[in-house]
């Protein structure tokens, strides 16, 4: 039994994957274990559109991303049920010392992001209850000094084209409909089990059913289950970027009254001040999410399938009590309300679309909870890049550049490499 391709991972970006792969007429196989689409990291994604990163690559990626999801249909190309939404809510990003706006404004005038430049008053002015104090560094509940007044005032960036994707799992199903409109096959419920190989090339991949598919490529994007799969193929010992799982959890709430104006969402705020973000809910809720604060312990763990699917009361009372203190109205339940997640974090935070040093392997692995915004476009990368390495091109010497349709920029496959240095102007956090 045969393929073309084998990608490992039906979440979102590997439904993405599959999607452009068959379209560019290979035939597709998807493996993953769980029993539907959707069902790992993608179903507990805030989906949120953004385009605040500290690199060119970054922004350009997500503002090409952002064109995609705003003609969604047009994106699929063809009837794949109810389609997931795109909310256009816009995002304030607060003023903090480690992802100052002078960082990534420049990138945005290179690229094209529409943005403005808020000072406090216009902070204060456009978004309902909020505190514009500035209380740098984040701190932990039981520090004294959380609940100290502000000494000085902060503002931020706006970017109107930010917003959410309604639904992120009905999303990854969407792009595994129109996989299968042309012809790709998902076996879920199925786990790989090995990774074959001959000569340097990979020749087939074995599932816990006994079954051999036998393919010239395979596509890892297994989220955070994507270092097994490399260890099951041999590969990682030339990367110079590694990756760990860790889970994270997104609060929700009731919004505080006012913050959905006229039936709207509300702005979005990042607000690495205090260590968490904040995204309306159509129907007048909020999540609530953390951007890993130095003063929290990361959540690292082992073993994926063994962590924690629900919220806790202590990392929710953090994230709700932080965000009540920049939305002076938000009231804390006192009932952890909210989704737990794994995702597969890389050293500096940016993910890996890469080959790797056996022949016909591919990765796209450390989207480190970031990437949901730019699946619809991983799914061309990671093709243009499987195609021009498969027509003979040396990608790690001259990496693969590729043309964005919708907003013009060239984007540098090479700011995704295996092999690159680390980014040393990351943020730190989820943000990038």
């Amino acid at each position: 039994m045969g393929t073309d391709v084998v990608v490992v991972g039906a979440g979102v970006i590997g439904a993405s994957i599959a999607l452009e792969l068959a379209r560019a007429g290979r035939s597709v196989a998807v493996v993953d274990k769980a029993g539907g689409v959707g069902l790992g990291s993608t179903s507990a994604s805030s989906a949120i559109v953004r385009f605040n990163y500290s690199t060119h690559a970054g922004i350009a990626a997500s503002w090409e991303a952002a064109a995609l999801w705003r003609a969604w249909q047009d994106h699929l190309g063809c009837e794949v049920g109810e389609p997931a939404r795109f909310e256009r809510s816009g995002m304030v990003m607060l003023d903090t010392d480690v992802a100052p706006r002078s960082r990534y404004l420049r990138l945005f005038d290179q690229v094209g992001v529409v943005y403005e430049e808020w000072d406090s008053a216009t902070l204060a002015a456009r978004v309902p209850g909020i505190d514009t104090g500035r209380y740098w560094p984040p701190k932990r509940l039981a520090d004294q000094a959380f609940w100290a007044d502000a000494t000085s005032t902060l503002g931020g960036v706006f970017t109107p084209d930010a917003g959410f994707v309604s639904d992120p799992q009905l999303a990854a199903q969407n792009l595994a409909n129109a996989a299968r409109h042309h012809g790709a096959e998902f076996r879920l419920r199925r786990a790989v089990v090995a990774v074959e190989s001959s000569g340097g090339r990979v020749t087939a991949v074995v599932l816990d059913d006994g079954t051999r598919l036998s393919c010239a490529t395979v596509v890892n994007a297994a989220g955070p289950w994507s270092g097994r799969i490399n260890e099951l193929a041999g590969v990682g010992g030339d990367f110079s970027i590694s990756t760990r799982p860790m889970r994270q959890e997104v609060a929700y709430v009731p919004a505080p009254p006012g913050f959905h104006p006229d039936g709207t969402v509300g702005i979005s705020i990042a607000d690495l001040d205090l260590g968490t973000y904040i995204r309306g809910e159509t129907g007048g809720g909020l999540l609530v999410g953390g951007t890993e604060p130095e003063c929290d312990p990361m959540q690292w763990i082992d073993d994926p399938d063994a962590a924690n699917p629900s919220p806790t009361p202590p990392v929710f009372e953090a994230q709700v009590t932080r965000a009540a203190r920049r939305l002076s109205d938000l009231v804390v339940p006192n009932r952890a309300r909210g989704v737990a997640g794994v995702y597969d974090v890389a050293d500096d935070w940016t993910p890996i679309y890469d080959r790797t040093d056996l022949d016909g392997f591919y990765v796209a692995m450390g989207t480190s909870g970031n990437q949901f915004k730019n699946a619809p476009l991983v799914g061309l990368l990671m093709t243009a890049l499987i195609e021009r390495v498969e027509a003979g091109a040396d990608h790690d010497a001259d990496p693969v550049r590729y043309a964005a349709k919708h907003t013009g920029s060239t984007i540098d496959l090479g700011a995704f490499s295996r092999r690159r240095p680390v980014n040393s102007g990351s943020s730190g956090t989820v943000m990038g």
